[in-house]
């Protein structure tokens, strides 16, 4: 086993098997991290957000955590990222099958709420922070993808909230990375802009097999994208919801049915 992080994050290569559960339209080639969860608890003086949870992420899956605030949903991403550490417990990650070195940081991107821009670098320049030169042609590409190839040259400023967030998605699979950590990136935008975005984060998904983990407090979002979903409720996992429906989802009668089960579980939190 290679320690390649702090505390007790710990990163694990070994060949992974298991295939994350899919419908009929699934990511075309896996590449994505198994996440592998094991009693972990997080502490902030005596209030305890996170306690003796385990919880096993197959590489590729799409994950939804919902959940009441302060459940420890943002919490547990920010523990995965490494942005902070455990109170006790471990998070180990495997590589996929076809891929033999280990998970660094640079493999870990996170999207959040704020997409975060520098306001003094064009559009292009923030998805190309952190790239080397040989690798700068992957911003170009990714704005294309996102849309926004004619709005390159503009600054964070001259955009729409969705054109800028449509920007920090395409910063943070700039660097291909293995495991993408969505903490409630649409939740500021409006309902069409919101629609859009989560169509454009699926294909994207779909496109690069990275393993997704999506913390919203939109039920109907959770279900639209995430293979499954897990309810927190005061640090502990109080159910899990397999969403077993075929892509592109549309609300149709099984949709609002799981939908309506989903809400049911976090109200009664």
């Amino acid at each position: 086993m290679t320690d390649l992080s702090i505390g007790r994050h710990v990163v694990e290569d070994k060949t992974v098997s298991e295939q994350p559960a899919t419908t009929d339209i699934h990511p075309t080639a896996v590449v994505g991290a198994e996440i592998l969860i094991e009693q972990l608890h997080k502490f902030y003086g005596d209030v305890t957000v996170l306690e003796d949870l385990d919880l096993h992420i197959q590489p590729g899956e799409f994950l939804a955590i919902v959940g009441r605030s302060g459940c420890g949903k943002s919490t547990l991403l920010r523990l995965i990222a490494d942005l902070e550490q455990p109170s006790y417990g471990e998070i180990k990650f495997k590589s996929a099958r076809h891929i033999r070195e280990g998970i660094s940081s640079d493999d870990i991107r996170v999207m959040f709420q704020d997409p975060r821009l520098l306001p003094w670098r064009s559009i292009e320049q923030n998805v190309q922070l952190g790239l080397s030169k040989a690798h700068q042609g992957n911003a170009s590409a990714l704005l294309e993808k996102v849309g926004l190839k004619e709005k390159a040259g503009l600054w964070p400023s001259q955009l729409s909230g969705g054109q800028r967030q449509r920007t920090a998605l395409a910063r943070a699979l700039s660097h291909k990375p293995r495991i993408l950590l969505l903490d409630e990136p649409l939740g500021a935008l409006d309902a069409l802009t919101r629609l859009d975005m989560q169509g454009l984060i699926e294909k994207l998904w779909r496109e690069q097999g990275f393993t997704a983990i999506l913390v919203t407090h939109d039920v109907s979002e959770a279900v639209q994208l995430a293979d499954r979903i897990i309810l927190l409720d005061k640090g502990h996992i109080a159910k899990q919801f397999k969403v077993d429906l075929p892509r592109p989802r549309k609300k149709d009668y099984v949709f609002s049915e799981l939908e309506q089960q989903v809400l049911n579980a976090v109200l009664a939190t």
